[in-house]
């Protein structure tokens, strides 16, 4: 039996990337997938049409995050799509993916660019969580990206480690607060991955050569490599685990 069966999973920034990988890997679990995204809907569409082609079940919601209510926003449209195909608003697994990333050192960082990285990494998922929590079942679980920056040394992303670090931190909060529904709230923090955010890197030799030779490995992390950590904090097999920022960056600055 696959672990997730009679699950609903809302997946942020699941059209591509590390986000897709997931919601690929929960569907394939068992759960109903709500594919989020902010502007590509060709590509969660593309997302849906893999899981149900697999046998599975799946829709995409449509929000770009940058103010607080757009994660009001976004549970108006679930909501509407979950009465119609389950008959309630309730959902089980919240995976916290949509996020931007900010290369630059401090002395290059605009406001701007400050705001915009800090919306989309820290308020709408502060938001998006506060409001899951009455639609959330117990048992549930919430699983956050961050990232193996907040303990490893790269000046030249200050201002995106910093939106890891808050999600570190809320994750830890949240943690105990929710523990007495059974909800267990955890943070994974990878490495370098190939995904379209290291686009610049993974085209140039040296930068390529830069982001494998920080695992241990000796490679760059896939998005797969993520998924599979995910699908296992969402079944019942990490019942037992709650609080944590787990590393999953394949041994990267050991």
């Amino acid at each position: 039996m696959s672990r997730l069966n009679g699950k609903i999973a809302l997946v942020t920034g699941a059209s591509r990337g590390i986000g897709r990988a997931v919601a690929l890997r929960l569907a394939k679990e068992g759960a109903m997938v709500a594919v989020h995204y902010g502007t590509n809907r060709d590509a969660a569409a593309d997302v849906v049409r893999q899981i149900e082609q697999s046998g599975g079940e799946a829709f995409s919601v449509g929000q770009e995050f940058v103010t607080a209510a757009n994660a009001a926003e976004l549970y108006e449209g679930l909501d509407q799509v979950l009465e119609q195909r389950t008959g309630q608003r309730c959902f089980d697994i919240l995976v916290n993916n949509a996020g931007v990333g900010l290369v630059a050192a401090i002395e290059e960082t605009t406001e701007n660019a400050f705001d915009q990285v800090m919306n989309t990494n820290v308020k709408a998922t502060f938001f998006l969580i506060q409001q899951a929590l009455p639609r959330l079942r117990d048992d549930g679980r919430i699983i956050n990206l961050s990232s193996a920056t907040t303990r490893i040394s790269l000046p030249g992303v200050a201002a995106y480690s910093m939106t890891k670090g808050a999600i570190n931190t809320l994750t830890l909060s949240l943690s105990t607060q929710l523990a007495h529904r059974g909800i267990t709230v955890n943070a994974l923090q990878p490495g370098f991955i190939a995904t379209d955010m290291n686009k610049a890197l993974l085209q140039d030799e040296s930068g390529y050569k830069f982001g494998a030779e920080y695992s241990s490995f000796g490679r760059w992390g896939e998005p797969s490599d993520i998924a599979d950590v995910t699908a296992f904090l969402a079944s019942s097999d990490s019942r037992w685990i709650t609080g944590q920022c787990i590393d999953v960056s394949g041994g990267s600055h050991l």
